[in-house]
């Protein structure tokens, strides 16, 4: 297990890296609303592009993704319910919520942790297409349209499909579907750039952990409790619920999908909160919470699977 170790302290570094900079004032506060919308509009379409366009489409549609999508709409679901009909959250806070506890980190952690616990990076393909074709539109067309005022059927769908998250995503799904093979020439140079999203999304979240308290009241904390535990125990444990009971799945693969669920809640929930200046402490605490949470949850669910 010490490549998990090492995953969580590569992770940690960057965060570190972020608060220092901005606790030494390295950077001033105008640098994190210049990077969110550098992240949300270039650096990420680039990253999810190369991702999904070297993807395997048998991975991608994959009998696990029945499962890892109930598991996160169940969790969606459960904490949208509760905030809405009983804290009485505004949609848009609530989408955040929502997001913060069935969103997980795909990308820079789930492909590691897919690799290191599970022996092959695709088992993380399923769920990111997951989320970058369906939940993300959906977040996102409600963000766009209860901030930004965007109204009309239209207006939204015009938003949606001009979102440069998602016509990145659609555009290397297009890739992969089609079997085209893109030269180095035209490869490489995307990667590359794809490859700065990562370290800068969570350096971004470190400088937004500068002069804040986790868990502060009236910031929130009910949201981020919920949001957390709904990411870390609720959510893995229904992947397990659904894999083994109703879709029939065991060994390595309700293994797969138990460990993808029990994954920290995305760096992008944070980026959406921060580029819709939503529920931004609640994403920023969440993702934080999760993060550091999972590392028991995932060693737990190793040591129970290598004694089965």
């Amino acid at each position: 297990m010490e490549s998990v170790f090492t995953g969580f302290a590569v992770l940690a570094l960057a965060v570190f890296v972020g608060w220092l900079a901005s606790r030494t004032g390295v950077v001033g506060p105008e640098a994190r609303p210049i990077l969110a919308r550098l992240n949300f509009s270039v650096l990420a379409p680039f990253l999810l592009f190369s991702v999904l366009a070297t993807a395997d489409v048998g991975a991608l549609f994959s009998a696990l993704l029945p499962v890892s999508a109930l598991a996160a709409v169940t969790m969606m679901l459960a904490f949208g319910l509760v905030a809405m009909l009983v804290w009485r959250r505004s949609l848009e806070r609530t989408v955040i919520g929502s997001l913060a506890s069935g969103y997980v980190n795909g990308n820079n952690f789930g492909i590691p942790i897919a690799v290191y616990m599970l022996g092959d990076a695709a088992y993380s393909a399923p769920i990111v297409l997951l989320q970058l074709l369906l939940f993300a539109p959906v977040a996102l067309a409600i963000l766009g349209a209860r901030v930004q005022g965007r109204t009309s059927a239209w207006q939204i769908v015009r938003s949606t499909f001009t979102n440069p998250i998602i016509v990145g995503s659609l555009l290397g799904v297009g890739v992969a579907v089609s079997g085209i093979e893109l030269p180095a020439i035209v490869l490489d140079p995307i990667e590359l750039i794809g490859h700065a999203a990562v370290p800068l999304m969570l350096i971004s979240f470190g400088m937004s952990l500068n002069g804040q308290r986790m868990l502060a009241a009236g910031s929130g904390r009910r949201d981020v409790l919920l949001a957390a535990t709904l990411k870390l125990i609720g959510m893995p444990l229904i992947a397990w619920l659904l894999g083994a009971y109703v879709f029939g799945l065991d060994g390595q693969a309700l293994y797969a999908v138990t460990v993808l669920a029990a994954l920290p809640t995305a760096q992008n929930v944070f980026n959406y909160a921060q580029r819709y200046d939503t529920a931004e402490i609640v994403a920023r605490d969440t993702v934080f919470i999760t993060t550091i949470g999972c590392l028991p949850v995932l060693l737990g669910l190793a040591l129970v699977h290598s004694l089965g």
